[in-house]
């Protein structure tokens, strides 16, 4: 294709590209990247709640006035991905570009709003929008995706086995929180009335909301500064050079079909195990994700909206393409994602959603699994997948609320050129570890062990990941705890001749004449007493290649660390 015709197809003439200042189109690209990274920042710094403070459970992302990504912070992949797809159906069902006036700030958290699920994926995750207005015109947005601790579910935390939506919390469809600077105060009564932790939901969504504004003003500088014409054509451009660089990515896979498929709930709880399937098409510049053949939605929790598996989709590709591409709307743009309604990666009311990570987490090593048949050394052993812990209990003294709600590290797969990252929260979720520190301030628990899971990274050529052994007392009154633990039946899987990470398990007073060893992958809440104590072993990474292969000194340098034991390095090793 000549320079001419790939420009027009992409949306722009030749001589509109060419007209575009490339020292001018880098000063842009890197002030919304920045302005996108400050909106995150400012959302962690003001935030109160445990989750978005210590855990930064927030995301933050740019937009030109037809809802089209320009930039995003480097926070939470599910989050990103998902920002856009919810603009678009503000615009399209509730807020066409019209009805919007400066100083408005919509929200949503309905996973279903617009009458399908390409939305918010599950209800604690709010999304607010503010508009940029440059010479009286509609030319962007700025958008935060923030998990708020409590929107008034059947419980507080990670919920336990819930059936339907209405038992995950107050659906809020796209509304106007703010109207042209001033707040709905009825809207923020009926909100703060559906929550355990009003004061806390209340702060952190007027932090929310300012982050954004801010974000707005600094868009609104850049317009100034170079010219309402000049900044819109950048985002073109922007856009455009993003296409043409992921197409290119994609001409260097080969052409083909490749199919895998992946297994939840394998250890057979809630009906389990439950399979999904992919069928992956290269064709030149393009690439298809058919879903087709996936399991149908379920009555429980792990069911994912459409805009989680889209989400999830579009982060394999940013695995396993050239990392300095810019990630804009022309990323996704030559990407086509198949995904039947009424399935596992395409819920539909009444369907819950809250653990929708669990599919997600599953479609990236699925499709990891498919990228291996084409271009092996693109790919990653399967990681620790979905992890989650949670404690919520009031205060033995004041009765205030405490919630330990963690994204539990693991191991992390090996790749073609490195061992596994050993304790990291993996892939989609992209949490920090949570000071203990801090934890033990603000919630129920005292910490009494988390250090690495020796032998727990499986062997390869290049090592997976370690994971964790993480031990606590859960305190205060009536305790409830919920986890989830993806990978502890069929471990994380190796690739190219490597063998699976180990570990997974959780129990309750380990090591006492009360230990109980939890039966499932994904439970439902657990009532606890004060003093009791839990213990989880997360998996660690699968490896890659060969383990008799693996350079001694490599060997040699993980006994001395403690990753690896001397039997597991004379018998999985050969050392």
């Amino acid at each position: 294709m000549s320079t001419a015709a790939a420009a027009v197809s992409l949306g722009m003439t030749a001589t509109e590209r060419s007209a575009v200042n490339p020292i001018t189109l880098e000063i842009i690209r890197n002030g919304l990247t920045m302005i996108a990274e400050q909106i995150s920042r400012r959302m962690i710094r003001a935030g109160t709640s445990y989750i978005i403070k210590e855990m930064e459970d927030c995301s933050a992302a740019l937009f030109d006035g037809q809802a089209r990504l320009l930039a995003e912070s480097a926070s939470i992949p599910i989050h990103l991905n998902c920002i856009g797809i919810t603009l678009k159906t503000v615009l399209e069902h509730y807020f066409p570009t019209e009805t919007w006036r400066p100083g408005d700030v919509v929200i949503t958290n309905d996973p279903y709003a617009g009458g399908t699920s390409l939305s918010s994926h599950h209800t604690n995750d709010i999304i607010a929008f503010f508009p940029v207005f440059a010479q009286n015109r509609l030319v962007g947005f700025t958008a935060l995706n923030t998990h708020h601790m409590d929107i008034g579910a059947m419980w507080m935390g990670t919920r336990g086995w819930g059936v339907e939506i209405w038992q995950e919390g107050l659906r809020i469809p796209p509304l106007k929180l703010m109207r042209e600077g001033q707040l709905d105060k009825a809207v923020m009564a009926l909100i703060l009335n559906n929550t355990r932790v009003p004061l806390i939901l209340e702060n952190d969504l007027v932090a929310e909301m300012s982050a954004i504004q801010k974000g707005a003003e600094e868009m609104q500088t850049i317009f100034a500064s170079y010219g309402t014409d000049t900044v819109l054509t950048c985002f073109d451009e922007l856009i455009c050079q993003s296409e043409q660089r992921t197409r290119a990515e994609i001409v260097s896979i080969p052409d083909g079909i490749y199919r895998h498929e992946e297994k939840i709930l394998e250890d057979g709880a809630k009906g389990g195990p439950y399979t999904l399937r992919l069928t992956m098409t290269v064709a030149g510049n393009a690439i298809t994700f058919d879903y087709t053949g996936t399991d149908p939605q379920i009555d429980g929790p792990i069911n994912a909206p459409l805009s989680a598996t889209m989400a999830a989709t579009y982060y394999v590709m940013k695995c396993i393409t050239d990392p300095t591409i810019p990630n804009t709307e022309g990323c996704s743009r030559p990407i086509t994602i198949i995904a039947p309604p009424g399935t596992l990666v395409n819920a539909r009311l009444p369907a819950a959603c809250f653990q929708r990570m669990i599919v997600c987490h599953s479609i990236v090593d699925l499709i990891m699994g498919a990228i291996a048949q084409a271009v092996p050394e693109r790919a990653m052993a399967d990681s620790c997948g979905c992890l989650y812990n949670s404690v919520v209990a009031p205060n033995l003294d004041t009765g205030e609320i405490g919630v330990a709600s963690e994204v539990v590290p693991g191991g992390i797969g090996a790749t073609s050129w490195g061992d596994g990252l050993n304790v990291m929260s993996c892939h989609v979720t992209n949490c920090p570890i949570p000071p203990i520190e801090a934890t033990e301030i603000e919630a129920p628990v005292v910490y009494l062990r988390r250090e690495f899971a020796q032998d727990s990274g499986g062997a390869g050529y290049w090592r997976g990941g370690l994971g964790q052994i993480l031990e606590y007392r859960v305190l205060g009154k009536n305790p409830l705890f919920h986890h989830t633990s993806q990978k502890s039946v069929i471990p994380p899987q190796g690739m190219m001749g490597g063998l699976p990470g180990q570990g997974g398990g959780w129990y309750i007073n380990r090591g006492t004449a009360k230990e109980r060893e939890l039966e499932y992958a994904i439970g439902d809440v657990e009532f606890l007493n004060a003093g009791d104590t839990v213990t989880h072993i997360s998996p660690g990474g699968g490896g890659y290649g060969n383990p008799l292969d693996r350079d001694r000194d490599r060997v040699r340098r993980d006994i001395e660390a403690g990753f690896i034991s001397r039997e597991a390095a004379r018998g999985l090793y050969g050392y």
